[in-house]
């Protein structure tokens, strides 16, 4: 038996034990009333489970040893024929059959309220996170069970790159993540590639990779999405950090010290450091330019407000880190979610952890182009409903863990997200009136209250363009301040991509909706990427 299977063979006892002493067990209760399909590795009892019992029964499959398997039992887990997702289907198969009981102006005067009371949610929150000031440090205290690094004393950090026909960017990729700037002998690069993806192996091994530069191949399974990738590949990483970065990703070279500076300064509640986004290829065309202000909104303003507000940060896919004991505490992520890192974001938060938003910039390629973007987004979307159905099983324990104020951010930010591209549709249809044009719902809504949603639509707008100035500021991008005014037609899109999501709910939840990098070239890439991030003008960027 090969290093890879033993290491498989003996994550799975581990799983064994835990799964027949669950009870005795202080965290496999809080991954298994999420139902998600979690990895158990117990760290703390295995020198225990890697004495093998004398008969340890038939070898498991390499997909069940990495998350894949039954770790929850038949009736928690997250995969096609049980998750909760067919309930949601029969009710809205129930809401559609009550809806055709109604009269269109009636249908449409429900679902218009429906949409105000989501957009006034997401309003709220936009408004709070404008205002919202930083919290204090969460305290310096190291506790010997993170062992993450003290003061002055740098830790080793494992970094993953899930990788998949990566054809065009890979070489490029390694070439980036040589500028960062961290002792070698503490760096742990893990390229993690799927075993039958040739295109990578190709690729990678023409390449000449560093000490510090590793390939982890990952079985074949019935799954293939990145969260199940890095799974497998967290139990062969050295570091007690562990970072993520996407496969066309150019980091600030500086990054790693600053996260090993906040995990050695903060305490231990503090599991996650979150940096920002930003992307060198925004000169490339109108939708570039819409992607760039609406990633400087959602980084510079949106997620550090929702932070300071001490509310659950729904984390992005890269340039992420965790305390590695607290990320296999709660079992890695889930394999089946299609946003792990949102799911993990809130599930670190019911755990009681901390996420924090760092200062500091990961470039990357944004997709510009309407039909790939369409497809990103809808996985996005997708990902998001699926996270809200799984916590949502349990809504009197999601309150009682996330509080009354972080319970009802989760709502705006995940549930509210997902009504306002479902229905902004009926919102654009009511700009027919003033040219009017006869609108259903002016049959059953009285036109005083229709010019109060009129003047709430309007301050909502005021809302969004103060979030892409505050943000276009911090970023230096003043100038991209005009394209705002564009910004509506650039959400239809993602109307479009909430209906794509809302059929793959249904009849593919888990298919992972690949976006292939390397395409959108733009205006800078390559050296002139990092010569932005090591200080060049940011105008090359724009």
């Amino acid at each position: 038996m090969g290093q890879h299977q033993a290491a498989d063979l003996f994550a799975f006892v581990d799983m064994r034990i835990a799964r027949e002493d669950e009870g005795a067990h202080p965290h496999l209760p809080v991954a298994l009333e999420f139902g998600q399909h979690l990895v158990g590795r117990a760290d703390q009892r295995r020198p225990a489970a890697r004495a093998r019992p004398a008969d340890p029964g038939p070898e498991p499959r390499l997909d069940e040893a990495v998350g894949i398997g039954a770790v929850a039992g038949p009736g928690l887990m997250a995969d096609a024929e049980r998750m909760p997702f067919r309930t949601g289907a029969g009710l809205a198969v129930a809401a559609c059959l009550l809806g055709g009981m109604l009269s269109v102006p009636w249908l449409c005067a429900i679902l218009l309220l429906v949409a105000c009371l989501s957009l006034a949610g997401l309003t709220v929150l936009k408004c709070a996170t404008l205002f919202a000031r930083g919290t204090p440090p969460q305290g310096a205290e190291i506790l010997e069970l993170h062992g993450d690094g003290r003061p002055g004393q740098l830790p080793v950090i494992s970094i993953l790159v899930p990788l998949y026909r990566e054809e065009r960017i890979a070489t490029e990729l390694v070439r980036r993540l040589e500028k960062l700037d961290y002792p070698e002998a503490l760096l742990d690069v893990c390229l993690v590639v799927e075993a039958d993806d040739n295109v990578t192996h190709a690729t990678l091994s023409a390449s000449q990779l560093p000490g510090w530069m590793r390939v982890l191949t990952v079985p074949d399974g019935r799954l293939k999405t990145k969260p199940r990738a890095m799974n497998y590949a967290l139990d062969f990483c050295r570091g007690s950090i562990v970072g993520i970065y996407d496969a066309e990703d150019a980091p600030e070279p500086g990054q790693l010290h600053q996260v090993a500076d906040r995990f050695a300064s903060a305490g231990p509640r503090v599991a996650c450091l979150q940096g920002c986004l930003d992307f060198y290829n925004t000169g490339l065309n109108w939708m570039s330019r819409c992607f760039t202000m609406e990633y400087a909104a959602w980084f510079r303003v949106m997620l550090p407000g929702v932070a300071n507000l001490g509310l659950a940060v729904p984390l992005g896919g890269t340039t992420v880190f965790f305390r590695r004991s607290v990320l296999e505490t709660l079992g890695g992520w889930d394999a089946h979610n299609v946003t792990e890192d949102a799911d993990l974001g809130i599930r670190l938060a019911r755990a009681g952890y901390v996420t924090e938003i760092l200062d500091m910039t990961t470039w990357e390629e944004a997709n510009c182009i309407p039909w790939p973007w369409i497809k990103q987004r809808s996985r996005w979307l997708k990902g998001y409903a699926m996270t809200y159905a799984v916590h949502m099983r349990q809504p009197r324990l999601l309150w009682r863990e996330l509080g009354a104020r972080r319970f009802w951010g989760f709502q705006a930010m995940f549930l509210g997200t997902l009504v306002q591209f479902m229905l902004a549709p009926l919102l654009w249809s009511l700009w027919v009136i003033p040219f009017g044009i006869a609108h259903p719902v002016r049959e059953v809504v009285p036109d005083p209250l229709m010019a109060a949603i009129a003047l709430f639509f309007g301050l909502s707008e005021l809302v969004m363009a103060a979030m892409a100035a505050m943000a276009l500021h911090r970023t230096g991008r003043l100038r991209l301040l005009p394209w705002a005014l564009t910004l509506p037609l650039y959400f239809t899109l993602a109307s479009a991509a909430a209906c794509k999501a809302l059929f793959e709910m249904l009849h593919k939840p888990f298919y992972w909706d690949k976006t292939q990098h390397g395409m959108f070239g733009g205006a800078i890439s390559g050296s002139a990427a990092l010569r932005v991030i090591r200080g060049g003008s940011k105008r090359e960027a724009a």
